[in-house]
C-alpha cells in the first residue's frame, strides 16, 4: 500500500518538511486574513492595499537572484533561517501599520525577504535532495505547503469570523510566530556548505550569471508563461465561476478544494522523470497541453445550466490541477538541471524572477482576456499554453547543447 501522508520517512527532508509545514500554516494565515486586516482593522481601502502589495511584490523580485547567489556561496540552511527572522520581523510590523506609506514601509522589506527566500530555498532543496533526489523533495514540499495553506485559512476564519480589533492581532502574531519556529526547525537540520555541494570553478559559470544566460533564461521563460495557470485559478477561474457560470460562490471553494486535495495526493507522483532536464522538457510539453485541454472545459460553462456547469468545472479543475502538477515537476528539473554545478540558488532565483513577472503582468491581462472575452479568451489562453509546450523540448535541447562540459580532474583526484 503506499503512503498516504505527504510528510516523507524520518530523515532531513522530512525536517524540511516540517519547517514548511508550520511556515505555509502562517502563509494561509495571512493570506486568507491579511487584505481584511488591511483594510477592516488598519482602515485602508481595498485599492490602496491591492496597489502597495502590486508595488511591493514587483520590487522584491529584485531580490531573487542576488540572495540565491549567496546561497550558492553560504550555508542555505543558515541563511533561509536568518530570513524567516526577518520576515517575522516584518510581520509583526504590520501591528505598527497605520497609513498607506507605513503599509509600504513594511511591505515593500517583506516582499524583498520572500522573494529572496524563495530561492534560497530552492537551494536548500537542491542540497537536501541532491541530484537524483531534489524533484522529488521540491514535490514533496508542494504537497505539504498545500496542506499547510488549507490549515492555516481555516484557522484564519475563526479571526475573520470574530472580526475584532485583537482576534486581527492575534492572526498578524500568528502569522509572525510560525517564522520562527520553521527557522527553528530548520536549525535542526545538518549544514549544508553549497547547493548540491560544489563548488565555483572556472567553466562551471557564464560569465555575467543566469541573466546573461539566454539559453536558460528562453526555456524559463516558457515555464514562466506556463505558471500564470496559478494565477488563473485563484484569481480568473474564482470571478468566472460566479459572474459568467452563475454558480453559487461556495463553488469556488469546492473548485479550489479539488486542487488542494489533488496536490496533496498526486503532488509526488507526478514529478517522477523529471529529474533531467531532457525528460523534464517533455513533461513540461504534456504540461502545457493538458493545461490546454481544459480550457474549452472552462469556456463551456459559461453557456451551460448551473447544476451541469458546477460538474464541468470540477472536472475541468481535476484536468488542470494534472497540468499544475506536471508543470510544477518539470519546471524544477529544468531549473535545477540547466544550472551550472555551484550556481543553483542563481539560477533558481531567475527562474522565480520570470515567473514572478509573468504573474504579477498576468493578473490583469488574464483578467482582462478571460473575462472580457468570454469562451473565446479561454480559447486564446488554451493556444497560448499549448504553444509554449510545444516549444520547451526544442529550447531545452539547446540549452543542454550549450552547456560547457566539466572541467577535467588532475590525476588521482578523487570526484
Amino acid at each position: 500500500m503506499g503512503r498516504v501522508s505527504p510528510l516523507p520517512p524520518p530523515g532531513p527532508l522530512r525536517t524540511l518538511a516540517y519547517a514548511t509545514l508550520v511556515n505555509t500554516v502562517g502563509a494561509g494565515l495571512w493570506l486568507a486574513g491579511g487584505a481584511l486586516y488591511l483594510t477592516r482593522d488598519v482602515g485602508l481601502s481595498a485599492t490602496s492595499v491591492g496597489a502597495g502589495l502590486t508595488v511591493a511584490g514587483l520590487v522584491g523580485l529584485s531580490a531573487s537572484v542576488p540572495l540565491g547567489g549567496l546561497a550558492d556561496r553560504w550555508d542555505p540552511r543558515t541563511l533561509r533561517a536568518v530570513l524567516q527572522v526577518g520576515q517575522a520581523v516584518a510581520a509583526l510590523a504590520y501591528l505598527l501599520v497605520g497609513s498607506f506609506p507605513a503599509f509600504l514601509a513594511v511591505a515593500v522589506p517583506e516582499a524583498l525577504l520572500a522573494a529572496g527566500n524563495l530561492a534560497v530555498r530552492a537551494a536548500l532543496v537542491a542540497a537536501v535532495g541532491g541530484p537524483d533526489g531534489r524533484v522529488h523533495a521540491f514535490a514533496t514540499l508542494r504537497a505539504v505547503a498545500n496542506l499547510g495553506i488549507t490549515v492555516g485559512t481555516a484557522l484564519a476564519g475563526i479571526a475573520l469570523a470574530v472580526d475584532t480589533h485583537r482576534a486581527y492581532q492575534v492572526l498578524v502574531v500568528g502569522n509572525a510566530a510560525t517564522y520562527l519556529l520553521s527557522a527553528a526547525l530548520l536549525l535542526r537540520l545538518p549544514p549544508q556548505p553549497a547547493a548540491d555541494g560544489a563548488r565555483r570553478t572556472p567553466g562551471t559559470l557564464r560569465r555575467g550569471g543566469p541573466l546573461r544566460d539566454g539559453r536558460f533564461l528562453a526555456v524559463s521563460g516558457v515555464s514562466a508563461v506556463l505558471s500564470t495557470h496559478v494565477t488563473v485559478l485563484v484569481l480568473v477561474v474564482p470571478l468566472w465561476t460566479v459572474n459568467r457560470a452563475g454558480a453559487p460562490p461556495p463553488v469556488v471553494s469546492a473548485v479550489l478544494l479539488v486542487n488542494t486535495v489533488l496536490t496533496v495526493l498526486l503532488a509526488v507522483r507526478l514529478s517522477r522523470g523529471a529529474e533531467r532536464a531532457a525528460p523534464a522538457a517533455r513533461k513540461l510539453r504534456r504540461a502545457g497541453l493538458v493545461l490546454a485541454a481544459a480550457t474549452p472545459l472552462y469556456a463551456v460553462t459559461g453557456v451551460l445550466p448551473v447544476l451541469p456547469a458546477v460538474i464541468l468545472l470540477l472536472v475541468a479543475t481535476t484536468v488542470w490541477t494534472a497540468g499544475d502538477l506536471w508543470h510544477s515537476a518539470a519546471g524544477a528539473g529544468l531549473a535545477y538541471d540547466l544550472a551550472p554545478a555551484g550556481a543553483i540558488g542563481a539560477y533558481q532565483g531567475a527562474d522565480g524572477l520570470l515567473a514572478g513577472l509573468a504573474q504579477a503582468l498576468g493578473r490583469g491581462l488574464l483578467t482582462l482576456l478571460v473575462l472580457g472575452g468570454g469562451p473565446v479568451g479561454w480559447l486564446v489562453l488554451g493556444a497560448i499554453f499549448a504553444a509554449a509546450g510545444l516549444a520547451a523540448p526544442a529550447l531545452a535541447r539547446r540549452a543542454i547543447a550549450d552547456r560547457p562540459a566539466p572541467e577535467a580532474r588532475p590525476a588521482g583526484v578523487p570526484g
